[in-house]
């Protein structure tokens, strides 16, 4: 029986929340600086975006970028397009006082260009832990220059995602967990470690099937079998959604035993993978996916 969990409508390009895996651009602003004009601020990144409207401080943003559609509101905001795939002549277009970008923005030549126009360019870490997430807080409330408003925010998102983990705490069968980014030409591209994907799977008191390699790869039919996923996991992003039918009936994904109970939950990619506000949020609803009422509130 197919089991399929969809959550929150999305609008981001289907990668918008994936591979963000650009080198650092050297001299790059990060965790300590400030705006001295906040006053018209492009935000890139959806997470970034989501930040500073949870901080009460969307007054500052003249622009955003393509994967930052929550909340709503933001959608009002001109689109400078999608984060790693940024022009400088668009973003500066909007003529920003500053720009905030999540590392992992690109490509690399285009970053090169508006950290050497006039406009203060500041980029926010990205780490896919609970740790990471209040990282991100800090960095942007900073940035704003709204330093205690971010420790606010990031002490209740400290108190809701070590709510979330616990959930799962006292679950001693974890899931394995197979992430599918695609399956474009009846490839399967997976996610590896050090990743978006294995941050959540973890963080939901699961664990993720793939084991040696980093990033997002093909996987050949081999190593699916041998990865022995319980559930696959996949995003929907912009009404993009992998088709069941096709999924399970890739020969080596039916050999498993995610493919014999052809178990599969869906979720918004925004929201799944984003690691910003509503991440708590995202652990609670992946862990009743994943393991019903032995989730403990």
């Amino acid at each position: 029986m197919l089991v399929s969990f969809i959550f929150r409508p999305a609008r981001a390009p289907l990668f918008g929340v994936l591979l963000a895996f650009t080198t650092l651009p050297a001299g790059a602003n990060e965790g300590t600086a400030v705006f001295s004009d906040a006053s018209r601020i492009a935000s890139i990144g959806g997470s970034i975006t989501e930040i500073v409207y949870a901080l009460g401080e969307e007054g500052h943003l003249v622009a955003r970028d393509s994967t930052s559609n929550y909340p709503q509101a933001a959608l009002k905001l001109p689109d400078v397009g999608y984060m790693r795939a940024l022009s400088p002549e668009g973003v500066l277009s909007v003529n920003p006082t500053g720009i905030l970008a999540l590392h992992g923005s690109g490509p690399r030549e285009a970053v090169d260009v508006l950290k050497k126009s006039s406009v203060p360019f500041i980029e926010v870490p990205e780490h896919y832990s609970h740790g990471g997430i209040l990282e991100k807080i800090r960095v942007v409330g900073k940035a704003l220059g709204v330093d205690a408003k971010a420790e606010k925010l990031a002490s209740e998102m400290d108190a809701k995602l070590t709510a979330a983990e616990k959930q799962t705490a006292s679950i001693k069968e974890r899931k394995r967990i197979l992430f599918v980014l695609s399956t474009q030409g009846g490839k399967i591209l997976a996610a590896g470690s050090d990743t978006a994907a294995e941050g959540i799977i973890k963080l939901a008191g699961a664990v993720n099937a793939v084991e040696g390699f980093s990033g997002y790869k093909s996987m050949t039919d081999e190593a699916i079998a041998t990865a022995k996923p319980d559930v696959i996991l996949t995003m929907k992003n912009a009404g993009r959604v992998i088709s069941q039918d096709e999924l399970f009936a890739n020969p080596a994904i039916a050999s498993t035993p995610a493919g014999t109970a052809r178990k599969a939950i869906v979720m918004d990619g925004g929201y799944l993978l984003g690691f910003g506000p509503r991440t708590a949020e995202a652990i609670h609803d992946l862990a009743v996916s994943l393991y019903g009422n032995q989730v403990t509130d």
